[in-house]
């Protein structure tokens, strides 16, 4: 997408009527997200957009948590592709629409693919570019955010939670997003060391992976 695309609000009237579908113009992304500036330039910090588009306050996200990337870890390329794909798990979307749900992933994926081959060129590595896409196509869903479900086939929403174990491993868990955003349902008040105590289990529980292999090993 273009710059031109990306600062177009309105798609067609009918959308507009159909699903209240506006763009937020960039200049008030960025003065939104301005506010929580702190977080957006934390590698680590989940953002959730639940109703995405195709992407304006994501790109904006992905972009700046890069820049922190490329700020600390440009000379070594390991850690830049193990940053890298920290910032790229910790972003998530939701659209009711599948064309937008489809063009916010692609547009990401473009924005990580120019930040690699920009600083690595001839040195990059399809396994980096197969797990920034396996992440993608889980993190950015088609669905309705008010009714937890996708669509056309009525099942829940199910994201996926990646936590970087050991530094290079992954440890995925994959929850449904009804529970996510039902706080009432996450917690109860505390377990006996005085921590907050899940109730609910996660739908999925995956073995732990390379961060370079997450596309290989994981469904």
């Amino acid at each position: 997408m273009n710059s031109a695309e990306s600062s177009k609000q309105v798609k067609s009237k009918k959308r507009v009527a159909d699903h209240g579908e506006v763009f937020t113009n960039q200049r008030e992304v960025n003065a939104m997200l301005d506010l929580v500036r702190q977080e957006t330039e934390r590698i680590d910090s989940r953002f959730l957009e639940p109703a995405c588009g195709t992407g304006n306050f994501l790109a904006e996200v992905l972009s700046r948590k890069l820049n922190v990337v490329d700020s600390r870890y440009a000379k070594s390329q390991t850690e830049w592709e193990r940053y890298a794909i920290m910032a790229v798990s910790s972003i998530y979307g939701v659209d009711i629409l599948e064309d937008n749900a489809q063009e916010c992933r692609e547009r990401l994926y473009q924005i990580i693919n120019n930040r690699y081959t920009a600083l690595f060129k001839n040195k990059c590595k399809a396994a980096f570019f197969s797990s920034a896409k396996f992440l993608l196509n889980r993190n950015i869903l088609w669905g309705d955010a008010l009714d937890f479900t996708n669509p056309q086939t009525k099942k829940p929403i199910i994201f996926s939670e990646w936590g970087a174990i050991n530094n290079y491993m992954i440890k995925r868990r994959d929850f449904a997003f009804r529970f996510l955003v039902e706080k009432t349902h996450q917690f109860s008040m505390f377990n006996d060391e005085g921590e907050a105590a899940a109730i609910d289990e996660p739908v999925k529980d995956f073995p732990l992976v390379h961060f370079m292999k997450l596309s290989e090993s994981q469904i």
